[in-house]
């Protein structure tokens, strides 16, 4: 039977039509919790709009949600968007950030446990922003609470024409560098983006989510959340993703698939043996990935570790989540690529907004029912952003000759490296190649005359050993010299976003203690040689064994300088990449010593093929 919701407009028609049709089956489910049915969703849905009615929240008042990933986050989201505009944060907020979003939306209230006396609270009090408390009963079905103090009865209705045009959901662009924009999804945006998922990956009442994804975020939201309601299956609302506890989870509720993250679906992989102990027979339907780059290795890990599809999708937030996607089987699914449009329509713009044709690299650009309208009260940002009517997503990428989209980074992540323009997400899968390597990220770090250098951060697989030379020359064998990065930090864990993602563009100012070198002077002649001469064509300061020649200012002009000042004053014959390959003096030391070997070598095998006199004479002109 089809459990999918018909064409619907928003979203209390969705959760009505759904309760309707799937009655008693079970829509919310949690760790030690009686699962919520859809029936039950409804009237909660409904209870909880008809509270906050007469608490003064309505249409177009916009209300935070500040709780922690569960159950209740997944039905306060589905009450408040479904009367007013949700607006979920990240409850591990600082009070400066608390300040900054409930000032930035114009908050009217804040729905909060009310056992949270924490920050958002405080900052809730002094700004005047109303806390409306939730009363959780674990007794109760997953999801269900009470609003407290109590309003007047007022009928939530069903939506109506008009209300699919109205804001459901506000959520802010991850900023870095800049203000997070504001992004405003209208219910009409929400029901299309889950629709067109739950369809695309034939979502029905047989199915199950275990969802490990915040609920504060799109990914959670609309890839796991709204797009399991949507088909009439049942979610289990995990407290956030824990390791340790997601196989249990897999053993004890049996999901037939879920949606993540690289970085989790990474760490879920490292405990494969795990998998096989706890929940040797179970078989997922398939796997999702979404949000950010899924290294082609780690795909082909998880089919391994779960046998079943790994279906990568391209999302974002201004999408209302999913763009493109693989198809499941037996359609083709290529490693590598984001898939085919699956909802949006999906075009390659080149720098002046004109089409590109399939194979050409431009900007990726989106248009459909689940896009925003544009960012609020921000028509710079528009004016960036749309194009003619398409949305400019700001990733740059392809299309090949099937119409399968292939990502290759974002354009404001391109590393100009001394002008020559480095995609890092390619770095990162060449360092993955490496069997050592677990996790991988290269960034732009300042640098004096390139402009930009790369430096990658890696973390390696439990019990696995390498050194950065070893992981340099095995980029070397991958890449162009240029985008092989001139230091390779390692750490038991790369700092993440709220959401599991990895933000390249603050990684450096995170890393930078990190990539600081302990002073460590010459201990040998030719280290000695190396320092001052690191330091004569640099012009800096004195030179340890450990300083990177790239990371000190030096570029490919003055690597040739250096290599030629090597090869003139001791007589060899080394080649400029060699400094590319041993960019600290400690590492170009051997380097040196063999290359004055390998000379030694060629003189002995000259001299053993000349007379008395020639030798004499080859040894004047080479004292």
């Amino acid at each position: 039977m089809d459990y999918h919701a018909a064409e619907c407009a928003d979203l209390p028609s969705l959760l009505r039509q759904q309760a309707e049709s799937r009655g008693h089956a079970p829509a919310i489910l949690a760790p030690g919790r009686n699962s919520l049915s859809y029936a039950d969703l409804w009237e909660l849905t409904a209870h909880v709009g008809k509270r906050l009615r007469g608490l003064g929240i309505g249409p177009n008042d916009r209300a935070a949600v500040v709780l922690p990933n569960g159950p209740e986050m997944a039905t306060t989201f589905l009450a408040v968007a479904s009367c007013a505009v949700c607006a979920p944060l990240n409850p591990a907020y600082q009070e400066a950030e608390f300040r900054f979003y409930l000032q930035d939306l114009h908050a009217r209230a804040v729905l909060m446990h009310e056992s949270d006396d924490g920050p958002a609270r405080k900052v809730a009090t002094e700004l005047g922003v109303s806390v409306i408390d939730l009363r959780v009963d674990g007794e109760r079905p997953a999801g269900c609470f009470e609003v407290s103090p109590p309003g007047h009865n007022v009928l939530l209705q069903q939506g109506d024409a008009d209300m699919a045009r109205d804001t459901a959901l506000i959520l802010h662009t991850s900023g870095t560098t800049s203000r997070p924009k504001i992004v405003p999804l209208s219910h009409a945006n929400l029901v299309s983006s889950a629709t067109n998922i739950s369809r695309f990956l034939s979502l029905d009442g047989r199915d199950r989510c275990l969802n490990v994804m915040p609920l504060f975020h799109i990914h959670g939201l609309v890839g796991a959340l709204l797009s399991t309601l949507a088909g009439g299956g049942s979610i289990l609302c995990a407290p956030g993703f824990a390791a340790d506890r997601f196989f249990d989870w897999v053993s004890e509720y049996q999901p037939t698939w879920y949606t993540a993250v690289p970085t989790i679906h990474q760490a879920i992989v490292s405990r494969g043996a795990e998998y096989r102990r706890t929940a040797p027979q179970h078989a997922f339907r398939f796997v999702r990935s979404s949000s950010s780059a899924l290294p082609p290795r780690t795909l082909h890990e998880i089919e391994d570790l779960f046998q079943a599809p790994v279906i990568e999708a391209y999302g974002m937030t201004e999408a209302s989540h999913q763009m493109t996607s693989n198809p499941l089987p037996p359609a083709t699914r290529k490693p590598g690529s984001v898939g085919i449009a699956a909802g949006v329509d999906v075009a390659i713009l080149d720098e002046a907004g004109q089409k590109l044709k399939r194979g050409q690299r431009g900007e990726i650009a989106i248009r459909g029912a689940g896009v925003t309208a544009g960012y609020e009260s921000n028509p710079e940002a528009n004016a960036k952003a749309y194009s003619d009517g398409w949305f400019r997503t700001g990733d740059q990428g392809y299309l090949d000759d099937e119409a399968y989209l292939f990502i290759s980074g974002r354009l404001k992540e391109i590393v100009n490296r001394g002008g020559e323009k480095i995609s890092p997400r390619e770095v990162d899968e060449a360092l993955l190649d490496h069997p050592a390597v677990a996790q991988a990220t290269a960034f732009a770090v300042p640098h004096d005359t390139l402009g930009e250098d790369l430096v990658a951060a890696v973390v390696l697989r439990t019990g696995a050993t390498a050194d950065e030379a070893a992981l340099r020359r095995h980029a070397f064998e991958r890449l162009a010299d240029f985008k092989v990065p001139s230091r390779i930090v390692f750490m038991d864990e790369i700092p993440k976003g709220a959401t599991g993602k990895i933000q390249r563009s603050t990684l450096y100012e995170k890393l930078a203690p990190a990539l600081v070198q302990r002073h460590v002077e010459p201990r040998t002649e030719d280290e000695r040689f190396l320092a001052r001469l690191f330091q004569a064509v640099l012009e800096c300061g004195p030179v340890g064994v450990n300083d990177n020649f790239f990371a000190l200012g030096g570029d490919s002009l003055r690597g040739a300088q250096i290599v030629s000042r090597i090869n003139r004053d001791r007589g060899v014959n080394m080649p400029i990449p060699v400094l590319f390959q041993h960019p600290t003096v400690a590492q170009l030391a051997p380097a040196l010593e063999e290359a004055l070997r390998a000379r030694m070598a060629n003189l002995i095998a000259q001299v053993e093929q000349l007379s008395d006199e020639e030798v004499a004479r080859l040894l004047r002109e080479n004292p």
